[in-house]
């Protein structure tokens, strides 16, 4: 639950920048390809510091439990707040995306599920490699 808080979190606080500031100047599609690259940096982070603080069981299905749980956590806020907010219903949303920065969208909920297993493997083999080969199994 705390993976869905910082990366809604960091949503929650660049959404507003982007719709007041950069969608009036560049427009839609470019302000959320620009918010993407910066999103996917939160999530990997956040990921990261979740499989490691937490010391997530490195098997694949509690680190996928993670993300997906994150995942349908946020499909929930987006489509009942967030649509509540901006006054459409879901197939005006889905009518309304840019299907450039759409599919980049969906692209970046995909990783976001998926980055706990993604990045819970390189901290697995990272610390067994750090410890030295007498303690490798």
């Amino acid at each position: 639950m705390l993976y869905f808080a910082v990366v809604f979190g960091a949503g929650f606080v660049l959404g507003p920048i982007r719709i007041l500031w950069v969608v009036p100047r560049l427009g839609e599609r470019t302000a959320e390809l620009l918010e993407a690259p910066i999103m996917l940096g939160v999530i990997f982070l956040a990921a990261r510091w979740i499989v490691g603080r937490f010391v997530v069981p490195p098997t694949p299905s509690r680190r996928l439990a993670v993300g997906f749980l994150a995942l349908g956590l946020g499909l929930v806020v987006e489509f009942t707040v967030v649509l509540r907010l901006r006054g459409l219903t879901i197939g005006e949303y889905f009518a309304s995306r840019d299907p450039v920065a759409g599919t980049v969208y969906a692209a970046s909920l995909a990783l976001f599920a998926l980055m706990p297993l993604l990045v819970g493997r390189g901290a697995t083999a990272g610390r067994a490699l750090s410890r030295g080969p007498e303690s490798r199994p």
